[in-house]
């Protein structure tokens, strides 16, 4: 995989400066009520509690897009997907299929990387009931546009949910938007392809609407497409 230098500035000024934001009064709020109250089972871990960059590989053919970070789990690790359910599902099916180099996603610090991806959320704040507001997601708009900006050899986008397909493609000019689907392919401009997946929640992994096999079908097609591009 080529060395990526410009990107990696690039993402680099967005990380700290989606770090440093404090833009939307209700997110800064809650985010920082959740680090100080916490979760009795991560009393003792000192939580991040402040807006949460994308993360992963500046040469990334392969871009996944979620929703926002959640309250205990970016907003306590500081990095997005990591430290609940919902990560764990999503970085063990990255590491079977071959883009990640570990299973397990527990901290900033565990070693985790991925090759050939990165991935991100249009809202860069854990929002209250996992609901940003309107105003919110176009406060954050500007730093997701600048992730895809800077990733310029992104072939796949791998979307996780309705409120991420739409927000991706608002972003990627996606028009006409087919509807979503688990599974729907919706070819872009620049031959790059939009894939669409239920979200890897604990409410759709939990009660088998989102299977491993089924994820893992997604990642393996957004493999194959990236490496064909």
């Amino acid at each position: 995989m080529p060395r990526r230098p410009a990107a990696a500035r690039l993402l680099a000024d967005v990380h700290d400066e989606v770090v440093a934001c404090r833009a939307c009064p209700r997110l800064v709020a809650w985010r920082e009520q959740v680090a100080a109250e916490k979760r009795a089972a991560y009393r003792d871990d000192e939580y991040w509690g402040r807006g949460v960059p994308g993360f992963g590989d500046p040469a990334a053919r392969i871009l996944v897009v979620g929703l926002a970070p959640a309250a205990h789990g970016a907003n306590r690790t500081g990095r997005v997907f990591t430290g609940d359910r919902s990560g764990d599902f999503l970085f063990a099916a990255l590491h079977r299929v071959g883009l990640a180099n570990q299973p397990e996603a527990t901290g900033r610090d565990d070693g985790l990387a991925l090759t050939d991806v990165f991935i991100t959320a249009p809202v860069k704040c854990a929002p209250p009931a996992n609901k940003p507001t309107p105003d919110e997601r176009v406060a954050c708009r500007p730093f997701f546009t600048r992730e895809v900006t800077a990733l310029d050899r992104v072939r796949v986008v791998v979307v996780l949910g309705q409120i991420g397909y739409v927000a991706a493609a608002a972003e990627f000019g996606l028009s006409p938007r087919p509807a979503f689907g688990h599974g729907v392919e919706a070819p872009m401009e620049g031959g790059r392809t939009m894939l669409c997946s239920y979200h890897v929640s604990q409410q759709n992994t939990f009660t088998g609407r989102l299977t491993e096999p089924m994820f893992d079908a997604v990642l393996l097609r957004a493999r194959e497409l990236a490496a064909g591009a």
